[in-house]
């Protein structure tokens, strides 16, 4: 089973602390198996400061981390990461312990603590909003994009902040055991399976002007429409707007082009098709809008490095 290990580094955010386990807790197989072993550790054995006024008690110690599979940081204020990119001896000695290909996952401010370690040099990297500019200051390698709810570079991820961290656990049980858990688990949570748009949408400086409407009727319309030809012209024709507002508005809203946002709901719907249905590949490229199996097979290598026979042999076991 894979393990999963969450370390909390004092004092932590409570809200943050509790997210991996309650979702990975939650994912199970078609039998009702658990399909994660999830244990909280802390620096010491004795329990951990919250930022919302408890402590939690963990079930180990740092000695645990030797044996995961994957290591998640939830958000923290731990100060020396905060405030001067270093790590004290206890967190160093802990990271340290990591094995070396366990994948490492951090939750909103947890990403201070990955960067201070050096993990993220190089790497695209997302965290709080409000917090990008100083981690952006601290880590100048660190390419940091506050505009999205996550960040997945294989084996390294980075959540915005707070809730995103749902979003990037449900993203992680989806790549790991399909959609059809990932959507139980988000059921049991009352969240929706992916949440549209990106964290640009509630950046205070961002946030639209009160005389100007929301591309997000349209999102929600060209979802039911994805194997229609979905131009910007079009879109924006739905949603009233010029071309050139509704391109600027949808940026604003989800941080990406509207036709990098088509392609990859496109590749969303084709992934739940290779998972639930025995189709053609040419068909399912049909029905998510891809087009040919050929687009198929370029976009799903792209996307997740596996053709469609191969997603199809995953997730379905033929």
């Amino acid at each position: 089973m894979h393990r999963i290990v969450v370390l909390l580094v004092p004092p932590v955010v409570g809200f943050d602390a509790a997210i991996a386990p309650t979702l990975f807790g939650a994912a199970v197989d078609a039998e009702g198996a658990p399909l994660y072993d999830v244990t909280v550790c802390g620096l010491g054995d004795g329990p951990v400061s919250a930022t919302t006024g408890f402590d939690i008690v963990t079930g180990a110690g740092p000695d645990v981390l030797a044996t995961a599979d994957t290591v998640i940081v939830p958000g923290t204020q731990y100060p020396l990461a905060r405030e001067s990119a270093t790590l004290g001896p206890e967190v160093r000695t802990a990271l340290d312990s990591i094995r070396p290909g366990a994948r490492l996952v951090s939750i909103c401010t947890g990403a201070f603590i990955l960067a201070a370690a050096g993990l993220l040099d190089g790497r695209p990297a997302t965290t709080h909003w409000k917090f990008a500019d100083a981690l952006r200051r601290l880590h100048p390698d660190v390419r940091v994009d506050e505009r999205v709810l996550f960040v997945d570079d294989g084996d390294v991820l980075t959540s915005a902040g707070l809730a995103a961290g749902i979003d990037l656990c449900l993203h992680i049980i989806r790549n790991d055991h399909g959609a059809a858990v990932a959507n139980a688990v988000a059921r049991y949570c009352v969240v929706p399976p992916w949440r549209e748009g990106g964290q640009a949408q509630f950046i205070d400086r961002h946030l639209p002007a009160a005389d100007d409407s929301s591309t997000a009727a349209t999102r929600e319309w060209a979802l039911s429409r994805l194997d229609e030809d979905l131009t910007v012209e079009r879109l924006a024709r739905h949603a009233c707007m010029s071309p050139r507002t509704f391109n600027r508005r949808f940026r604003e809203e989800t941080g990406q082009a509207p036709g990098t946002w088509i392609r990859h709901r496109r590749l969303d719907r084709a992934r739940e098709l290779l998972e639930s249905r025995d189709m053609s590949v040419d068909e399912v490229a049909r029905m998510s809008g891809l087009g040919s199996g050929g687009n198929l097979r370029h976009h799903l290598r792209r996307g997740v490095g596996m053709s469609p026979s191969s997603y199809r042999r995953v997730y379905q076991g033929v």
